[in-house]
């Protein structure tokens, strides 16, 4: 219980000294994750649009595979883009391999079939009266998804925040790619990693609020943009 408190205390006293090497870990952190997160969302919100409103006869393929990648391990997951970046894989040429690069692939291979497949749930709960009546209305084909897209936005908010809530605690792939480097490619979780192994437990627990104040103040952002939208 002491060792709890004592690491409360010494998260609070390092987000008020603003301490140089914690900030560079938790600007890393987040520009990291921001980044995959909007490639993740950029590619991930039409693509689930796109398998939801689709008649395609590989549709439940599709469905089963994007269903399968939201319960993807993230080791593995680094272990696969490990192989891909490495000197004898395909992308070996890219040299990402241990820079936050490979680590933004990585989360990028995590978020996205989280966004797609929540993204195809959420449009696929949509009335199908809906998409008949904007298309009597004379609606072209990009109209007609971007009505459905408005109506389903709760439940596309809310895979964006599962996304991202996915990925800014993740930690196994990211060490595998990005390799734990102090100041290159250090993030609040392998650091608090690397701080238990070493014995550091307070820090490592510090380190740890200060992971989880952030995943909670961008989640309830989230949430407040999709009670505003609900309420519009």
């Amino acid at each position: 219980m002491e060792e709890i408190l004592y690491g409360f205390i010494q998260a609070i006293q390092l987000l008020i000294s603003a301490d140089p090497a914690l900030m560079e870990i938790i600007w890393l952190s987040l520009r990291v994750s921001g980044i995959a997160l909007g490639i993740s969302v950029a590619i991930g919100v039409p693509a689930g649009a796109a398998f939801g409103l689709s008649r395609l006869r590989a549709r439940g393929f599709i469905t089963a595979l994007l269903y399968t990648g939201m319960g993807l391990p993230p080791v593995v997951v680094g272990l696969f883009v490990y192989l891909m970046l490495s000197r004898s894989g395909p992308f070996g040429a890219l040299s990402w391999l241990f820079t936050p690069s490979a680590m933004i692939t990585a989360q990028v291979v995590i978020a996205f079939p989280l966004v797609a497949g929540l993204t195809m749930a959420a449009v696929q709960g949509v009335d199908p009266a809906l998409r008949v009546q904007v298309r009597s209305l004379g609606a072209t084909r990009w109209q007609e998804t971007w009505a459905v897209l408005r109506e389903a936005r709760i439940g596309v908010i809310a895979a964006v925040v599962a996304a991202f809530g996915g990925i800014i605690s993740e930690v196994g792939a990211v060490m595998l790619v990005g390799g734990n480097i102090e100041g290159k490619t250090r993030v609040l979780t392998t650091a608090i990693v690397l701080n238990t192994r070493t014995g550091e437990f307070s820090l490592a627990l510090a380190l740890g609020i200060v992971l989880l104040a952030l995943a909670f103040i961008a989640n309830v952002a989230m949430l407040q943009l999709q009670g505003a939208t609900k309420d519009g």
